[in-house]
């Protein structure tokens, strides 16, 4: 079970209170070799910057693998659901995309990675459907650039 569902949820005046604010940083989360090839797999995305270390070590910058950008992006799902709140009467909740995504710097095989959110908006659009917009920043655990910085939208559903 996401750890969100067993916090005590907030009243959307309460969450609506939060705009502005950082809401909090999540745990670190690793991007190693296994969980990059077992994405390749998925997507099918067996670039060698990604799947193959040697060649990768030879023939690039990096001096490794490095994550696909989209699998960092993905990990923000289980970031927020240790740190987003979950409000009071919700439904459900969906993703609504990105104003904006920004791949900053790669992600080294073997690196950590964490997300921290702010919560930039929170508009109820219809009596039963809130707009969440949060900026979100994925930072590389030793380096100073992130790994990516996202407007992620959500649409939250009231019951």
């Amino acid at each position: 079970m996401n750890e969100v569902w067993k916090k005590p949820p907030v009243s959307l005046q309460t969450y609506q209170g939060m705009v502005g604010k950082e809401i909090g940083v999540s745990s670190w989360h690793v991007l190693d070799q296994g969980r990059i090839n077992s994405y390749a797999d998925v997507i099918e995305d067996h670039q060698f910057i990604h799947v193959d270390p040697e060649r990768a070590s030879k023939e690039t910058a990096f001096g490794t693998t490095i994550a696909h950008g989209f699998l960092t992006m993905s990990l923000m799902s289980i970031m927020s659901y240790e740190v987003m709140p979950v409000v009071e009467g919700t439904a459900m909740g969906v993703n609504y995309g990105f104003d904006k995504l920004r791949f900053i710097s790669p992600v080294r095989s073997g690196k950590r990675v964490r997300g921290r959110f702010v919560l930039a908006e929170a508009t109820l659009r219809k009596p039963k459907e809130l707009l969440s917009r949060t900026n979100v920043t994925v930072e590389i655990e030793g380096e100073e650039k992130p790994a990516l910085v996202a407007d992620w939208l959500g649409l939250i559903y009231f019951s």
